[in-house]
């Protein structure tokens, strides 16, 4: 019975890659994110999002990792009254701050 749970949880750490932990929110669809900070917007704040970029010794694949600090920040905008992002520095350990912006 030991071997089948060590077998469990290591398919299970396997698979963990294919896992997606961020959904996107209602309205953040229609966030748009920018390269660069935009001209002729105004500034709505900035947010800080994390997620988890490492399990145990595992370190997850760091383009899902992007992805999802992405999507994170765009579920925020909406509450912000945003419909624009732009990272203010590359992701680090997990961690990445955005600018939010509101452009007509």
């Amino acid at each position: 019975m030991p071997v089948m749970r060590i077998l469990l949880l290591a398919g299970a750490v396997v698979a963990l890659p294919a896992c997606t932990f961020v959904k996107m929110a209602p309205g953040a669809q229609q966030v748009k994110v920018l390269s660069v900070a935009p001209a002729g917007c105004e500034k709505r704040g900035d947010v800080a999002v994390s997620i988890t970029h490492k399990v145990g010794f595992y370190e997850r694949n760091a383009v899902q990792v992007r992805d999802e600090l992405e999507t994170l920040a765009r579920n925020e905008a909406p509450g912000a009254g945003a419909n624009r992002i732009s990272p203010l520095a590359p992701p680090e350990d997990g961690s990445q701050r955005w600018a939010m912006w509101l452009c007509r």
